[in-house]
């Protein structure tokens, strides 16, 4: 009888009973897990990603994701996929403040880059633009990806405890199927398990600021709106009626998850008090009055309460255990920083794990997980809650304060008046409504993080913001920055500076007059093992620069190189070519692996 064989490697059984064995665990699906265990698997990396759960997100929490995250899904070739399942760029921006969907609008913004000024902003800084993917389409395609491409997914598995040594972590876990509990013997550890962490818990993560500072709710819901927003297509409807400014992210929220059929409500009560008696038919209640329809009967998909948290880790690691995503920020959804962010997170930690396992950095590489992202999440996080905080600017430009019914609807209307009081309302709407590009337009919050760390040799050369560093991302290739984006090819392909630099290896980018880096580079390739290849980029060359921006933007020489990590950081750079390139590149990469 023939034995069947469809090329799929059967699941070894393992040595020991009870001890699984695996170089990286990570805790967690979500975001930051599920990233964390696809880019191990691209990197080579064996690992075991574990979750209590039965399956992925039950909810769309996170959607908006933006350029960076879409670079990442670009760099491991699932941007499609992404694209597939999100609605487009073009239908995410138009954000409309009102005092219900059905009633009175009070002005609109353009968000996530949709302006045309600000678009060209965002198409310079990167081949992809702003898209939303409701958390529950995004997550499956991590794990999918992430378990075909090599990891050990295991749902209903609970992680209980874990201890570390000198050589590994011995993780206990928890099958939630049968009950019983088993080892995982990992070289690592890597805690993806959300806000209420267990694993940093268990390492003492060092935490700044509070958590649960405002009560909000999830209602989630079905209803053909077509008609009251398809000619104002956004992600985000912003009403503010009586008890809007209460709790909650700054004002009532109606957000799209599917367009224009299937939506989300945040509504905020007051945490000091007794929560909410949420049933469905408050949840109705809520609905009719956020949409203004009294008589809709919506289709009501589910409800919850949370907590809005303003807290981020100081320290993100200890020994060979790392925590990523909302472990270490915590924060309410507004930016949309949350799901790309923990993304990000991952993507900085993974290919260092992969280059200490496999033995061309030294272990005093992954401290540089710590200095780089805690600042990072500080960021996220204070800009986050400022942004909710923010929306108080807009209450009192409406002059509607501390009032109900009758008297908020006339504060409303008064800023119609020609009068010194209307006149003075609408200008103060104006200052109010231009405050929120903090939270809609903050391109420079989105894409310029710089690292500073010993994975990072800094020349001083940082460069000071010459606009807000808040609202404009400003391209360098001083060291800790990101790669600049420009468009490079020849009369056939057209690539991103980013496609030359896939995360599997670093890359050294020159021009003609730089080509004995090429040597330079082979021999650190020899002499330490680490992944490295040379890209030349000129005329007569497999690369050119077709628009001639990367001659304006790579700020060196053309005899000089740029050292590009894997997460796509610039790592070190030489503004012109030394007399002796192969010296110069070997100290830049011993210091860099921690060999020097």
């Amino acid at each position: 009888m023939p034995v069947f064989d469809d090329g799929q490697k059967e699941t070894e059984i393992p040595e020991t009973e009870d001890v699984v064995t695996t170089d990286v665990l990570v805790v967690g699906s979500g975001p930051a897990g599920a990233s964390a265990a696809l880019f191990l698997s691209e990197l080579g990396v064996d690992n075991i990603m574990i979750t209590k759960y039965r399956w992925t997100a039950n909810t769309p929490r996170a959607h908006i994701t933006n350029q960076r995250a879409m670079e990442i899904f670009r760099d491991l070739g699932i941007e499609e996929q992404v694209l597939a399942d999100a609605t487009p760029h073009e239908l995410v921006g138009d954000t409309v403040f009102c005092t219900s969907i059905a009633g009175e609008e009070i002005g609109r913004i353009r968000t996530w880059g949709t302006r045309p000024d600000r678009e060209a902003d965002y198409q310079l800084a990167s081949p992809c633009l702003t898209v939303d993917i409701p958390q529950t389409y995004l997550e499956p395609i991590l794990v999918r990806n992430a378990t075909e491409r090599g990891t050990q997914t295991r749902f209903s598995t609970e992680y209980v405890s874990h201890v570390q040594d000198e050589d590994g972590v011995t993780t206990t876990a928890r099958d939630r199927l049968t009950g019983h509990e088993y080892k995982i013997r990992s070289k690592f550890l890597i805690g993806a398990d959300g806000a209420r962490t267990q694993v940093g818990a268990d390492i003492d993560l060092p935490l700044e600021g509070a958590m649960d500072i405002a009560g909000s709710m999830n209602i989630t819901f079905k209803a053909d709106l077509s008609e009251l927003v398809d000619h104002r297509p956004s992600v985000l409807y912003w009403v503010i009626q009586p008890g809007s400014n209460v709790g909650g992210i700054g004002t009532g929220l109606v957000r799209m998850v599917r367009p224009w059929d299937e939506w989300l409500i945040v509504w905020g009560y007051d945490i000091n008090q007794p929560p909410p008696d949420l049933t469905e038919e408050y949840a109705v209640g809520v609905i009719r009055d956020l949409l203004g329809m009294p008589d809709l009967e919506p289709e009501v998909t589910g409800y919850s309460l949370w907590g809005v948290n303003e807290m981020y880790a100081t320290h993100a690691q200890k020994g060979r255990v790392f925590c990523a995503g909302d472990a270490i920020h915590r924060h309410p959804p507004s930016n949309g920083l949350g799901s790309n962010t923990s993304i990000q997170d991952s993507y900085n930690l993974a290919w260092k794990l992969a280059a200490v396992l496999q033995g061309y950095a030294e272990p005093s590489l992954l401290e540089s997980y710590s200095a780089e992202r805690a600042p990072v999440a500080k960021r996220i996080v204070t800009r986050a809650n400022q942004s909710a905080r923010e929306f108080g600017e807009l209450f009192e430009a409406l002059g509607v304060v501390g009032l109900e019914g009758e008297e908020m609807a006339r504060a409303i209307e008064e800023r119609k008046a020609n009068t010194p009081e209307g006149a003075a309302k609408r200008a103060a709407l104006v200052t109010a409504m231009e405050r929120k590009n903090y939270e809609f337009n903050a391109h420079g919050v989105e894409l310029g993080q710089f690292y500073e760390s010993n994975a990072i040799l800094a020349d001083g050369s940082r460069p000071a913001p010459t606009e807000d560093e808040d609202l404009y991302h400003r391209m360098s290739t001083s060291p800790g920055a990101h790669l600049p984006h420009a468009w490079v090819g020849d009369n056939v392909e057209k690539h991103a500076m980013l496609d030359l630099a896939p995360y599997t290896q670093w890359t050294l980018i020159t021009g003609i007059a730089g080509e004995a880096w090429e040597d330079a580079a082979e021999a650190a390739r020899t002499k330490f093992g680490i992944p490295l290849q040379t890209v030349v980029i000129g005329p007569g060359r497999p690369v050119t620069d077709l628009y001639f921006d990367w001659a304006k933007l790579r700020e060196v020489e053309e005899s000089g190189a740029i050292l590009v990590r894997p997460d796509k950081h610039i790592a070190w750079r030489a503004m012109s070519l030394p007399e002796d390139p192969g010296t110069a590149l070997g100290e830049a990469v011993a210091t860099l692996l921690g060999k020097a």
